[in-house]
C-alpha cells in the first residue's frame, strides 16, 4: 500500500515549523561557530515573517514571491523585537526561551493560512480594463501636433 506525498506546501509548512527548533538545537554548538550563528540568525530574520504571509492558500504570483520575501524580513524582526521586549518586561529573557517563544510562534502560525498580500491574487499593474483612461486609470496624455500649438 503506498502511503500519500505530502503536497510542496506542506513540506514548506513542515520545514519553516522545524527551522526554529533546528535553530534552538544549533545553540548547542560552540559561541563564535558558524554552525550557531547562521541558523539561529536566518531563523531569526526570516522564519516569523515567512510563516505570516507564505502558507496562501491559492499560492503566489512570482512577482508576490519577491514581494513576500522583501516583507519577510522587517515582519519577522518586528515580531522578535516584540518578543524580546516583553521577555526582557517580565525579567525572564534568555537567548534559549526568546527562540523557544520564537519557534513555538512559527510553529502554530505555519499551520494558520497566511497574511493575504495584495500582489498574490492580481498583478501589479491592472491589465484588463484598460478603456479610455488607460491601464492605470490615468487620463491619456494629448498628443501636440508638428506646429507646437493645439
Amino acid at each position: 500500500m503506498s502511503h500519500p506525498r505530502p503536497t510542496p506546501g506542506l513540506q514548506r509548512r513542515a520545514a519553516l515549523a522545524a527551522s526554529g527548533w533546528i535553530a534552538l538545537a544549533a545553540t548547542a554548538f560552540p559561541g563564535g561557530s558558524p554552525l550557531r550563528w547562521i541558523p539561529v540568525l536566518a531563523f531569526v530574520v526570516l522564519a516569523p515573517g515567512l510563516a505570516l504571509m507564505l502558507p496562501q492558500p491559492l499560492g503566489l504570483r512570482p512577482g508576490a514571491r519577491l514581494e513576500a520575501l522583501a516583507l519577510a524580513a522587517p515582519v519577522s524582526l518586528s515580531v522578535a523585537t516584540l518578543t524580546a521586549t516583553t521577555l526582557f518586561l517580565t525579567k525572564s529573557f534568555s537567548p534559549t526561551l526568546f527562540l523557544v517563544v520564537l519557534a513555538l510562534f512559527v510553529s502554530v502560525t505555519a499551520a494558520l493560512p497566511g497574511v493575504p498580500l495584495p500582489a498574490a491574487t492580481r498583478g501589479a499593474v491592472e491589465r484588463d480594463g484598460a478603456g479610455a483612461g488607460g491601464a492605470r486609470g490615468f487620463p491619456r496624455p494629448r498628443r501636440r501636433r508638428a506646429g507646437g500649438g493645439r
